[in-house]
């Protein structure tokens, strides 16, 4: 598990800073107990959408071919439980009246659905939409009548995301070279996330913040990239309550081609990293000494964040090395 050669760093930092043995027992406990979150994600958006090739360039190659059948409670929505990240794959509506009542009671009932701890199990909703159609008024439906009046106060756990972005234009603009949109596909791009910004808005009163990418495809001999998709990693994680982001480290995609395409990509990459610095940081929270010098080794801005971010990108530890320089290059 990644999460245990990522403890095994932070260890290492914790002695050089001369860490007491109690404190960094309790900061090596309380990574280990990371190591037993479950994060569960709701993933729906109408047919065509890109769900599966989504699925598995976040999280490998086929993962959303070897799915454990349906949720035998909200038939017709598929379950795939990886390490600590468990995906469960909805339909959208659209497919007939009958299917969408059926597609609607399920995820509701899903998202009403509590965990051992009396918490809403689903912890983010992943609504994508097809970018290259222009009519989204089902998915506008799925999100603002289904989704968001069932959510509850929490209204941070839905992420909307714009998928196929490379065909938002039939196409057109698309570099295929660079494997990025040119600039007037570019100014289209913003238009419609500011449009679908606005729209559920203006229906429901939540603010989202729609994001694009493309999930990228292959077919035979043919195949396309991902772009952006280190956006929509950073958008899932920060969506993500602090105390679990961290265990995203054990189940992400390390295969680094479907990264590279990123507009942004240093900047995603230093905040992810801190994202997983706060989770670690948020997880050993306590008061007194202890507190202290975690929070001295932990510090938001402090040197050994700054070390600990260095070395596993540097590439000291074999697997947290591959995850990271896989990932960001």
């Amino acid at each position: 598990m990644r999460l245990d050669d990522f403890k095994a760093v932070i260890r290492d930092l914790a002695t050089e800073h001369g860490m007491s043995e109690k404190a960094k027992q309790h900061l090596m406990l309380s990574i280990q107990k990371l190591a037993d979150e479950k994060i569960n994600i709701l993933v729906t958006g109408a047919t065509g959408c890109g769900k599966s090739s989504t699925i598995n360039a976040l999280f490998g190659e086929n993962v959303a071919k070897v799915g454990q059948g349906v949720d035998p409670e909200t038939m017709d929505i598929k379950k795939f439980e990886l390490n600590n990240i468990i995906l469960w794959d909805s339909p959208g509506l659209g497919d007939g009246k009958e299917a969408d009542r059926r597609h609607s009671k399920n995820i509701i009932n899903k998202l009403y659905e509590k965990d051992k701890d009396g918490n809403a199990l689903i912890d983010l909703v992943l609504v994508i939409l097809d970018g290259s159609s222009r009519d989204l008024g089902t998915s506008f439906e799925l999100i603002n009548q289904v989704i968001i009046p069932n959510l509850g106060e929490d209204t941070n756990r839905l992420l909307v995301a714009i998928n196929q972005c490379d065909m938002a234009m039939k196409g057109r603009y698309w570099d295929h070279e660079k494997n990025k949109p040119e600039n007037k596909l570019v100014e289209f791009l913003d238009e419609k996330v500011e449009s679908t910004r606005k729209r559920i808005h203006e229906a429901t009163g939540v603010n989202v913040e729609p994001i694009y990418y493309s999930a990228g495809y292959k077919d035979g001999d043919e195949e396309q990239q991902p772009y952006n998709l280190s956006k929509l990693f950073m958008f899932i994680v920060n969506s993500t309550k602090p105390k679990k982001r961290a265990v995203y480290i054990n189940d992400m995609n390390i295969d680094k081609k479907v990264w590279e395409h990123d507009d942004k990509l240093q900047d995603y990459q230093k905040e992810v990293q801190q994202s997983f610095i706060d989770s670690i940081r948020e997880s050993a929270q306590t008061g007194g000494e202890i507190g202290e010098e975690i929070g001295s080794l932990l510090g938001s801005g402090g040197r050994a964040v700054g070390r600990v971010i260095g070395t596993v990108v540097g590439g000291a530890v074999g697997v947290v090395k591959s995850f990271f320089s896989g990932l960001f290059g």
